[in-house]
């Protein structure tokens, strides 16, 4: 059987979710737990993006072939018994032969979170603390300019194909919280980071709006190659074969 599920996890102790030798990651917790229930045969897990180090997901969707003798909802139980703390699988249900998210997925939605206020080292577990004031309507503004399909290279590692498409950048405020959310069918490698780590500057008003249109056409690293910190980044839902639908850019 084909299987797919939604995995939650707490990235800050992970080295990202690809399996790497030496280091602990996401894939390799999930690999570890369905390896003992196949008893030690591999199970290969494909995901729907390969988020990095200390990056989170509540949304992050998985897929592998079980040949195993536990139903669906026996698998889902064990694999819950097995995984650690920071790594939970949900929604486990049965997906066509051949179904890999990675190229399955119609669209990405991430997250950043940034705490805009007295350090706090609970909501800055999983947000960026900034303690000077944020123009959100500015850092709107500047967002609006990369929706679109663009050549990102000035936005992330360098890659083959750089032509990406954002469907949407939105900056909300609520009281003191911040948040930054990207749509995209796909993303180059650091790309979300250093798309806010530039909506950032935007807002403490240290470069302009325009600067980052400049930027984008200039194809080279904007602003110096900054990206945001990884922790306050998080895939929150990735959606299969729909059309994506716009977002705004309001704050």
């Amino acid at each position: 059987m084909r299987m797919r599920a939604r995995v939650e996890y707490d990235g800050t102790d992970f080295a990202g979710f690809q399996l790497q030798l030496r280091a602990r990651t996401v894939q390799g917790e999930l690999e570890a737990a369905l390896g003992t229930l196949s008893g030690g045969r591999r199970v290969r897990v494909d995901a729907a993006g390969r988020t990095d180090a200390g990056v989170h997901a509540t949304g992050q969707v998985i897929a592998f072939s079980w040949t195993g003798r536990l139903t669906v909802t026996e698998l889902g139980r064990a694999l819950d018994a097995l995984l650690p703390a920071d790594v939970a699988v949900r929604d486990l249900r049965r997906a066509p032969i051949g179904f890999r998210p990675r190229y399955a997925a119609r669209y990405r939605d991430y997250r950043y979170t940034v705490w805009n206020g007295p350090r706090s080292p609970l909501r800055e577990r999983f947000a960026l603390g900034v303690r000077v004031p944020l123009d959100t309507a500015a850092m709107a503004r500047a967002g609006s300019v990369l929706v679109g399909r663009h050549d990102f290279s000035a936005f992330g590692a360098v890659d083959r194909q750089p032509v990406r498409t954002l469907h949407g950048v939105r900056v909300r405020r609520e009281g003191r919280l911040v948040t930054v959310d990207v749509r995209g069918d796909a993303f180059l490698r650091h790309m979300v980071r250093r798309v806010v780590a530039a909506l950032l500057l935007v807002g403490r008003g240290e470069v302009e709006v325009s600067a980052v249109a400049e930027a984008l056409a200039s194809r080279r690293p904007a602003f110096h190659g900054a990206v945001a910190p990884a922790k306050g980044l998080c895939l929150r839902r990735v959606v299969m074969g729909r059309v994506a639908r716009e977002m705004n850019g309001d704050t």
